[in-house]
Parts: structure tokens; sequence; C-alpha cells
């Protein structure tokens, strides 16, 4: 069989003044104002003309994004947001809040609900909260499929705002979880074991619903809260 081989050289036009000026000046020209190479094949004897192109022209330039950072979470209390005084939020709680939200949109609904904070708290994935339900078999999949079974699904066409507005029975739990905080005088941050027991706290909430169907209890509630002021602590070594 016949071997192939392509050889490069530099190769200019015969007649440049040939080539249009529109052309010649045009920035989307095919680079005429630079020297092409030519590619000259030994099977076919033709030469192809090969002329490089602007990399600045291949470059898409993307808008900067802008990310929305939480330091706390929405209250249905006025006087609390005036003040400093009270705990702050951990980051696996706020972290779980903002995952309710793309929870609540992923599903295409109008707002976040209990069920969407009880999604959020296992997409973090890492609280105490997060790994007390998985060891009792409550899984992501599971709330999930329950939150469809008993909201049902959104119109397909429908799209949710940006940060979907909190249901009254999701802002309580929140509430409930500053107060509980609150009252039990310990230092520290708000975790995101307060914010499962708060909505475990709305009896008639989806997402306490949900909880009571896949095996959650009054019972399980109480050995959770023991642990409510602790969280884990990420060892990097």
């Amino acid at each position: 069989m016949a071997a192939r081989s392509l050889s490069v050289f530099p190769n200019s036009p015969s007649n440049p003044q040939s080539i249009p000026r529109s052309a010649r000046d045009s920035p989307v020209s095919l680079g005429w104002n630079r020297r092409p190479s030519c590619l000259a094949s030994s099977f076919n004897g033709n030469k192809l003309s090969v002329v490089p192109i602007r990399s600045r022209q291949l470059v898409r330039r993307f808008n900067s994004t802008v990310a929305t950072v939480l330091l706390s979470l929405p209250t249905g209390k006025p006087e609390r947001a005036a003040t400093d005084k009270l705990p702050k939020w951990s980051a696996r709680a706020i972290k779980s809040f903002a995952m309710a939200e793309l929870e609540a949109r992923k599903l295409k609904y109008p707002n976040t609900g209990t069920e969407a904070l009880l999604m959020g708290i296992l997409v973090e994935g890492t609280s105490l909260a997060a790994k007390f339900l998985r060891a009792n078999g409550i899984t992501l999949f599971k709330v999930r499929e329950e939150t469809v079974n008993l909201l049902g699904k959104s119109d397909m066409y429908f799209f949710s705002p940006e940060h979907p507005p909190l249901t009254e029975q999701a802002q309580r739990a929140l509430d409930w979880a500053v107060d509980a905080k609150l009252k039990s005088g310990e230092s520290g941050e708000i975790t995101t074991t307060h914010l499962l027991l708060g909505i475990w706290s709305e009896k008639e909430s989806a997402g306490h619903k949900i909880l009571s169907s896949l095996g959650f209890t009054d019972e399980k509630a109480e050995e959770l809260g023991k642990s409510m002021d602790k969280d884990v602590i990420l060892s990097y070594k």
C-alpha cells in the first residue's frame, strides 16, 4: 500500500491585489492579512490553503455570576430582625435552607415548604440531623417520592421563582428552631437539628406527615433532641 504524507510549507498568494479590499480589512475575514500556509498531499497532489484564525474570536465572553450568600434565615417576628443578640444559624443550617429552595424549584413548587426544608437537610447531608435520618432509613429519594405522592406534581410549564417564599408552616418551623435555642440557654449556633425538630413541631405540615410516614416518631425526636446543640466537626487531617 502506497505511503501517504503531508508536508507543510509557506505559500503566499500570487496576486494579493486580486483579493477584495473588503475581505482583507474585515475583522471576520479568513485571515487574508496573515501569511497563509499550504498543505500539499503526495496522494492527490492538491494544495489546501490553511489560514490561522485569530484565537480571540473563538473566546466566548461570559457575564460575571453574582452569588447571594445568606448570613441568616428569614424570621416571622420583625422585632428579631433588628437585633444582633440572637444566636446565629450554623453554616450547615444555612446551606440546608439554600438547598431547600433549590429542591422546591426542581419540583416547580411556588413555595418552600417544610417538605423542601426536609429535603434540604438531606441534600446538605453532613449534619447530625441528616446522619440520624439516614440511619433510620429516611433518605432523600424516599422523601422526594413521598412529597410527590402527597402534594402532587406541578404544571410542567410553571417556573418557580429564584427564591420561592416560605409557607407559613415553614416559617413557623424556623422560628421554633430559634425559640428552642433561646430556651436552652446554651451558647453556640442554631443547628440543623433545631431545624429538623422545628419541622417535626408542625403537626399538620407536609414535612411532619412525610417524616411520620417514613417511621420518624416522637421518641426519635426526643433522642435527637439530646444532641440538639451539637454538630459534626469535620477534620481535614
